[in-house]
């Protein structure tokens, strides 16, 4: 889904290609209360940070936890629609509020169950 995905970006109308690299947590990288998930996008670097709240949230809520697979596709899906709704090319990092991880996340989830299961992150 959205490990690895074509998007065209709304300004240039170039496509561009995303690919998922890693998942880090930004505490000991950043100090943030988040975690990192990079992108290359026609191979330049581009992070979505999740804050870390969002998991607690969710697992007061729905006792299930969120994986660092889904994170990835959360993080994707939103990197997706940045680039749909003409995002800042010379940011190389975006944050993503609490809601906005849940939201995804829902709509990640729901994506997947009609497809019939989450795909696999595989690095490449």
């Amino acid at each position: 889904m959205y490990e690895d995905f074509q998007v065209t970006d709304r300004w240039s109308g170039d496509e561009l290609l995303c690919r998922w690299k890693g998942t880090l947590v930004a505490i000991a990288t950043r100090h943030a209360d988040a975690v990192d998930v990079r992108f290359d996008v026609n191979g330049r670097a581009m992070w979505i940070a999740l804050p870390l709240e969002a998991w607690g949230r969710h697992k007061s809520l729905t006792g299930k936890v969120i994986t660092d697979q889904l994170a990835a596709q959360i993080a994707g899906r939103f990197l997706k629609q940045l680039v749909e709704d003409g995002y800042d090319s010379r940011r190389e990092i975006y944050t993503m509020t609490v809601e906005e991880v849940l939201a995804h996340l829902d709509l990640v989830v729901a994506e997947a169950k009609a497809q019939g299961s989450m795909p696999t992150l595989v690095k490449g």
